[in-house]
Order: structure tokens, then C-alpha cells, then sequence
């Protein structure tokens, strides 16, 4: 704190003395000798500041890092804010600044530059959490409330599991297992398409954290909603059941995600139900028959199919889906962003599952192939094949 005179340029008699805060104050550049405080025209009394009394060098004009200095009177300054981000932390300080593409926040012992980027909301102390959504995640929201997505606050991975784990389910049918995760309080889940395709009878198991350990519920009668075997994804739903709660998965932003960060998986490799393996993101965009995955070295192994890679906050970012053989390579597992997930719920009217209709799904039947190499038969004059394109024409001289 300093001792600073304001004079009114309009009455130069007249000065008046406030107690103001000198932010970002660098001893080796000197004081910052003159500002400009509410029209007024604001020096600092050649007192000592922080105990150390000014000489001529000090009184030098100085500049920050940032070629700022931000001065504010006692009696005008705002009162501390909650900033939160998008990673689910949260910043306590006094905004000083705000400019176009950053906040400037007083943390009492530092200034912080906070990118607005990064900005998910801004709240007073003790107030619940701002639920304005950043720029990146407003498309992201689903108005009908079926899934949630959210930033979440980073956590160890034991505690995401021991938090998120009873929404990852077991899909059990007649010929394959594997895995899923739930995504609302009705028991709507999601898993791939190939771990149910062609099957109708489908079953679910339920892990319930209980003093001591793990409660298996086996769930029958899980009905099919949706199914797009095109992004390998399906939609499914347990029945009620009386007395239980369902606990469900938040949705990431396939945005936040970038290769190097770290990440989980949860399932049932080769039937081990209730296996976490955790890697990172190997990369973030990786086509596949012309389609988007993203690539992890987390270990995914067979059984693993359907279920969530989970974000070091706990949200879900993508669906196991397909890994590399072991006899040809290591730490190749990949998973459908989730990105491709919300498009799949939002529009999940379009890939209903209607179990009259032996097409539903979109699954359509491939064209008849060719039963011989070279250029299809040609109609004669009467309508027979003749085996030769026309004089002249594509394929000319060339038969079937």
C-alpha cells in the first residue's frame, strides 16, 4: 500500500489523499511515478512504499511485463469473484481488468492473466457455480436434457473411478460380451453396434459400490433403441428397477482434447469385468476407413468394445471401439470421439430400432458383384445379350 496525491486539474489547491494499491510493482524499473485515477491526475508522495523510500531513479515512469499498470482506489474496488474454467478449476480474486481476450485477477500476492478462452462462468464467492457455457461447449448442450455435458474438476483417477464406475455396465448376449456406460437416470446406455448385432436377447450387468467392495446386479430384457453400424454405435435401455438409482457418465467435448493428455478406459477385456487401464491420447484425429478415431496407447482388448475413455475430469470424450492384434503391435486402442456420440443421441429418432423391420439400423443389403472381370454385356436388337458394345462406343471391341 502507498500514499498517493490527487490533484483535480480543475482546482490545483484543492488535492486530496486516498490509499491505493500499486499492482505489479517492479523495484529493478522503479515506481510508477504518475496515473490516471477517475479524471484525476494521480503521484505517488514521496513517502516509502512497502518501506522503501523513493529517490530519483524511482520516480521513473516503469513498465510490467505486460506494459500495464493497474492502480485502484480502496473505496472503488470490486468485490472478489469465483472464476471458472474450463477445466474445472477456479480462480478467487479481485477482477482489475478486463480485457478483450483476458482478465486480469488480484490473488493478492500475484497478478494471474486468465484467457477468456478458458473462461467457462464468473460467480461470487460461496455462490453456486456459474452455468453460462464457454463458446466451445454452447452446441455442445442438449436441450432436452438426455445427456449431460459439462466441464468437470480434475481428480485422480482412483477417485474418477470410484465416482463414475457404477455407470459403466457389462452387455451380455447369447454370443459376445461387452462393455457400455450409462448416460441418463432413465438407464439409456450407450455401446457398439457389434457387440449386439443380429442378437435381440440382451442382458446387462450393474456394479454397485457397497461397504466391502462390489455388488453384482444382473439386469435382463435390455431394450434396443438405435443402432447406426455405419459409426459402429448403439443405443440401448435397461428396464426399471425398483429401488435402484442409476448413476450415469458425463460427456466430454471432443475440443478440449489433445494428444498427450492423459486418459482411462473402463470395461471387460476378454471378460475381466471391472478392468481401468490408462494411457494418454496418441492422437486426437485418426482416419480410419473414413472415419475419425481417437487413438490412445491405454490398453483395449476384446470386451472392451462399447465402453467409455474417460478424461483425467471424468468426462467421457470417446467409445472403446477396436485395438490393434496383439501378435502385430502394442498400445494401438481406439476409440469413436464423442463428438460422433451427441450426433448419434441428438438424432437417434433417425436410427430408431424397429424389430418388425429386418432393414432397421440402416442396415442395407450390398449390390450383387460381378461374376466376371471386363465390361458388362450389351442388349442386342432384340433385347438379348449380344456380348459386344457398339462400334465406336466405351468398350468397343472388347466382350464380356
Amino acid at each position: 500500500m502507498g500514499s498517493f496525491g490527487c490533484q483535480n486539474p480543475r482546482n490545483r489547491t484543492e488535492t486530496e489523499t486516498m490509499s491505493v494499491r500499486m499492482i505489479g510493482l517492479n523495484p529493478a524499473g522503479g515506481f510508477l511515478q504518475w496515473g490516471s485515477l477517475g479524471g484525476y491526475r494521480v503521484r505517488i508522495a514521496p513517502r516509502t512504499v512497502k518501506g522503501h523510500r523513493m529517490t530519483r531513479r524511482d520516480r521513473r515512469p516503469f513498465r510490467t511485463g505486460l506494459g500495464i499498470a493497474f492502480l485502484l482506489a480502496s473505496a472503488g474496488w470490486s468485490a472478489p469473484e469465483v472464476i471458472h474454467l474450463k477445466d474445472g478449476h477456479q480462480v478467487t480474486g479481485e477482477v482489475l481488468a478486463e480485457k478483450p481476450n483476458a482478465l486480469y485477477v488480484d490473488l493478492g500476492f500475484d497478478v494471474l492473466k486468465v484467457p477468456r478462452e478458458q473462461v467457462v462462468g464468473r460467480g461470487q464467492p460461496g455462490a453456486a457455480a456459474a452455468t453460462a457455457a464457454a463458446p466451445g461447449r454452447a452446441e455442445d448442450s442438449d436441450p432436452s436434457g438426455f445427456f449431460e455435458s459439462r466441464p468437470l474438476k480434475a481428480a485422480p483417477v482412483k477417485e474418477q473411478v470410484q465416482t463414475y464406475g457404477e455407470a459403466v455396465i457389462s452387455i451380455e448376449t447369447p454370443s459376445a460380451k461387452g462393455s457400455g456406460f450409462i448416460i441418463n437416470p432413465d438407464g439409456y446406455a450407450i455401446t457398439n453396434d457389434h457387440v449386439i448385432q443380429g442378437e435381440t436377447r440382451i442382458a446387462a450387468v450393474l456394479y454397485q459400490n457397497v461397504p466391502g467392495g462390489l455388488a453384482r446386479r444382473r439386469v435382463e430384457n435390455v431394450e434396443i433403441v438405435a443402432l447406426n453400424p455405419f459409426f459402429d454405435l448403439a443405443l440401448i435401455k435397461l428396464p426399471p428397477q425398483k429401488g435402484l438409482k442409476l448413476k450415469h457418465v458425463v460427456l466430454g467435448n471432443l475440443e478440449d482434447v489433445n494428444a498427450g493428455e492423459g486418459v482411462f478406459a473402463v470395461g471387460n477385456p476378454l471378460g475381466l469385468e471391472r478392468s481401468v487401464s490408462q494411457g494418454i491420447v496418441s492422437n486426437r484425429n485418426r482416419n480410419i476407413e473414413g472415419q475419425i478415431y481417437l487413438q490412445t496407447d491405454a490398453a483395449i482388448n476384446p470386451g472392451n468394445s462399447g465402453g467409455p475413455l474417460f478424461n483425467l475430469r471424468g468426462e467421457v470424450i470417446g467409445v472403446t471401439s477396436r485395438g490393434a492384434r496383439a501378435d502385430l503391435a502394442d498400445n494401438l486402442g481406439f476409440a469413436i470421439p464423442v463428438n460422433y456420440v451427441k450426433d448419434f443421441l441428438r438424432n437417434r429418432e433417425a436410427f430408431s430400432y424397429d424389430k418388425e423391420n429386418p432393414n432397421t439400423g440402416y442396415r442395407y443389403l450390398d449390390p450383387p458383384r460381378r461374376l466376371r472381370a471386363g465390361s458388362p454385356p450389351w442388349p442386342g436388337p432384340g433385347g438379348e445379350s449380344s456380348g459386344r458394345a457398339p462400334a465406336g462406343g466405351p468398350g468397343a471391341g472388347k466382350t464380356s
